[in-house]
């Protein structure tokens, strides 16, 4: 183990959200080359009541910001809510953060899409228990379904397959 702390626990830049918005802050104000009276008046016009001080006191770590105001900036600067509490070396590079949203998102509507999967093929081999005379069949519908489904989605996906 290294004596930096980042090393031995990465996790925890993800958990520093006020910390890190509050870095971004001031990265995205620098990087427009607005003063924090400049910040401080786009806050305003948009409707998030916020003095310079303010603004200089969230970047220096000196008041905590409230999430109406974590939403003001980011509104301002134009980045979501996520990108600008994320961690500032994947926030700064906004397309990853990005992405990331992306993939988090996909795998939770995958996950869903599993357990709905699970709960009816539960459910149909229930039925199928106490009705065995149709059993066959519906094993025959379920299995060219689910090939025709695969087909269309990799079709989609990939194109039509090469013809011999």
């Amino acid at each position: 183990m290294s004596g930096n702390e980042h090393d031995e626990e990465p996790e925890g830049v993800l958990l520093k959200g006020e910390e890190n918005a509050a870095k971004r802050i001031k990265a995205e104000r620098d990087q427009r080359g607005w003063s924090t009276t400049t910040l401080s008046d786009r806050l305003n016009e948009a409707g998030y009541e916020m003095n310079p001080s303010g603004v200089w006191r969230i970047e220096n770590g000196k008041r905590r910001i409230n999430l109406d105001e974590a939403i003001g900036f980011a509104e301002v600067f134009g980045v979501s809510l996520s990108n600008l509490v994320g961690p500032p070396a994947l926030a700064a590079a906004g397309r990853a953060m990005e992405l990331i949203d992306t993939v988090v998102a996909a795998n939770a509507a995958a996950q869903r899409a599993q357990h709905a999967y699970r709960r009816a093929n539960a459910e149909l081999v229930a039925y199928l228990e106490d009705h065995p005379d149709i059993s066959r069949e519906a094993d025959v519908m379920v299995s060219n379904a689910i090939s025709e489904n695969t087909m269309k989605i990799n079709q989609e996906e990939f194109g039509l397959p090469p013809q011999m």
